[in-house]
């Protein structure tokens, strides 16, 4: 007999694994791979957290402080991040008429939508295989104040979960 509590960290890390697949192939602005992802176990999500409480002691900020503690009920944690390559599209979207007029550490719109895209791709297969997430920007802020990817922006993580009720709602 398998019991069902059993295997949930299995499960969830299973899952974790599709939605890597997920996230690097979804759709890319000009065919351009400049996603990065990766799975944290739960040593990193205790690091993610703490970083968390450092950016709360700085900022004031309480979702830090909420989400610290939050992502510490997670079985996993996957993080997703863009790396700051304009594209040469001269599309506006980010607001200057071409790409070289965009200051830096203006976010190219297209590598904004494209990290977007594999944020939806891989929540869709948390969602398919019935494992809670939330997308969490301030974990991601977390994730990237530690360089998790070196060079990379626009960082994003999920916390995972498989529990009788999804621990990152109502909280």
């Amino acid at each position: 007999m398998e019991n069902e509590r059993d295997g949930r960290v299995g499960r969830v890390i299973q899952a974790g694994r599709q939605m890597l697949t997920a996230a690097r192939t979804a759709p890319k602005g000009r065919g351009v791979d400049i996603i990065e992802c990766a799975l944290l176990d739960k040593d990193d999500i205790a690091r993610v957290s703490e970083t968390m409480k450092v950016l709360y002691a700085e900022t004031g900020r309480e979702v830090y402080n909420r989400d610290s503690d939050n992502i510490m009920k997670a079985d996993a944690m996957f993080v997703v991040a863009t790396r700051d390559m304009p594209l040469g599209l001269n599309c506006r979207h980010c607001g200057f008429a071409t790409c070289e007029e965009k200051p830096v550490g203006v976010p190219c719109a297209i590598n904004s939508v494209d990290v977007g895209i594999a944020i939806g791709s891989a929540v869709s297969v948390a969602a398919d295989c019935r494992i809670d997430c939330r997308v969490m920007f301030s974990a991601g802020m977390a994730a990237e104040r530690m360089n998790l990817f070196d060079g990379c922006r626009q960082y994003f993580c999920m916390p995972l979960s498989c529990s009788s009720k999804n621990p990152f709602f109502d909280r």
